[in-house]
Parts: C-alpha cells; structure tokens; sequence
C-alpha cells in the first residue's frame, strides 16, 4: 500500500493511542490496519494470531499460491495489493461456476467446490459463516490442508465453536475473538500481509 500523509497522521494517532502492546512489529502492523481500516480500537484485543501465521502467510504469497475467498467484497478490497504485487490467483466461492446444492449456501458451495480444487490455497472468509463452517470441516476430514485461514465473518450461530476448532488445529490462521467482523477487516488483515510479504520477499526477488 503506498502512504500518503494523511495515513501517515492517521497512524500516529493509532500508535498513540495503543500504546504499550505484546504484539511483534509484524503482527501489529496487521493490528493496526486493521484499526485504521475500522476506526475501531477494540480490534487490538480481538485479533489473534496461530503460532508461524504470519510467515506462513508471507511464503504462501511469495509462492504464488491461490487465495480463495468467500464474497466479492473481499475480492475487490485485495485485488489492487495483490495485483501490484505477487499476483497470486484468486477465486471467490460465490462466483464458482458450480451446481450449488439445496442444502448449503451459495458460498459454502463453493467454497467447497474451490477448496477441493486448490486443497493448499490461502483461504479467506470475511462475510459467510457458512463458508467458514465448510472449510472447517474439509480440515478436519483431512481433505484440505491450507497455507492460511483468515476468517473474520460476524455471526451469532456457532461461530465461536468454529473459531474453536481452527485455533485448536495445526492450519496457520488469523481470526478474531469476537462475534464481531466483517469484509473490510480480512482485507485490511490480507492488505497488511501482502506489505509484509512483499518487504520480506518481493522488492528484492
């Protein structure tokens, strides 16, 4: 992301207001983006972080590895880093050209469909729960072993319980502790990601 002044005035506020943290410099760069994306301070309690996600996330990218996302929203909010960067291929499971069936939703269809596809992929859900539940239960059937998880849906049915189960799997991921989230806060987590990546991996490759 190229910053210009006002982000960087904007970021010294959040910095100011943050204060002392136990984030790495990595970590919280993720930390704040995502605040400043939101305006909201209360993400700096939220986000969490599997142990190695981050590096994970960065080789995955510098891979070219497919990334598979759950709504166009999320689509659009990471085309232009991505696209100015490593260039990795992104699928969205509700455009899928799949056969959806009546009993799943339009994004977990295909999801599902994609993952089965890209068993490796980095996969990234910021609006469907249904689609977080699906990739869920293709790890722990083993069918899909993916590079990364970022999964920041908001929803009030089970999602706990499937955050449960991703932080208690060996998958790298980065989710939040809340109930809370949406579309803009996994672009902003994959935004700050690709930035990473791309310092670690990119300018010099």
């Amino acid at each position: 992301m190229e910053w210009h002044s006002s982000d960087a005035q904007s970021l010294t506020i959040i910095d100011r207001e943050i204060g002392a943290h136990v984030f790495s410099p990595a970590e919280y760069e993720i930390v704040r983006r995502v605040i400043y994306a939101t305006a909201d301070f209360e993400y700096k309690s939220l986000i969490r972080f599997s142990e190695r996600a981050l590096h994970a996330g960065a080789a995955a990218l510098a891979a070219r590895t497919a990334i598979v996302v759950d709504t166009p929203m999320v689509k659009v909010g990471i085309s232009q880093s991505i696209q100015n960067t490593f260039v990795n291929p992104v699928y969205c499971g509700v455009e899928a050209l799949t056969r959806p069936q009546k009993s799943k939703t339009i994004a977990a269809w295909g999801m599902e469909s994609l993952a089965k596809r890209y068993v490796e992929g980095i996969f990234i859900i910021g609006q469907a729960q249904t689609a977080l539940n699906t990739i869920i239960n293709l790890i722990e059937a083993e069918e899909i072993k993916p590079a990364l998880v970022i999964a920041t849906p908001a929803g009030f049915l089970n999602l706990a319980a499937a955050k449960e189960s991703l932080k208690n799997s060996v998958i790298p991921h980065i989710t939040l502790e809340s109930d809370k989230g949406n579309a803009v806060v996994a672009a902003a987590i994959v935004d700050g990601l690709v930035d990473l990546a791309w310092q670690a991996y990119g300018k010099n490759g």
